[in-house]
């Protein structure tokens, strides 16, 4: 992972939702998570950075059970000749299916996309 790709993925998500008054992003310890740089444009954004405690997982088994849902579905699935090939099927992967199509149990049997649009629906505007 580079530090351009974490500021992308910060700038990408914040232009298509916006960072509503009290959110908390949350991540890793990575030297990228926890730069200056990163955390002062999660500053200027009035964003709130949450880490997982060092050797503590479960402080996010969420994001722990999706790189692991991942890794069994696609990624052990597949063998990837570049690394373009693997961004592009794994792109494919979260956004066409894991998104989409996946039902989750932790999700009412739902699938995100299910839950962000009744939230989306909810917002006041």
């Amino acid at each position: 992972m580079t530090v351009g790709l974490v500021f992308d993925t910060l700038t990408k998500a914040t232009q298509r939702y916006g960072a509503a008054e009290g959110l908390i992003l949350h991540s890793d310890l990575g030297s990228h998570y926890t730069s200056e740089a990163y955390e002062s444009a999660l500053e200027k954004q009035g964003i709130r950075h949450s880490f997982s405690r060092k050797g503590s997982p479960y402080d996010n088994a969420v994001i722990e059970s999706f790189h692991s849902i991942g890794k069994k579905e696609e990624v052990y699935q597949n063998n990837y000749p570049v690394f373009d090939t693997a961004y592009r099927e794994l792109f494919q992967y979260i956004e066409a299916f894991y998104n989409r199509k996946r039902i989750h149990t932790a999700l009412g049997n739902r699938t995100p996309l299910a839950i962000e649009q009744g939230y989306l629906d909810q917002a006041v505007i």
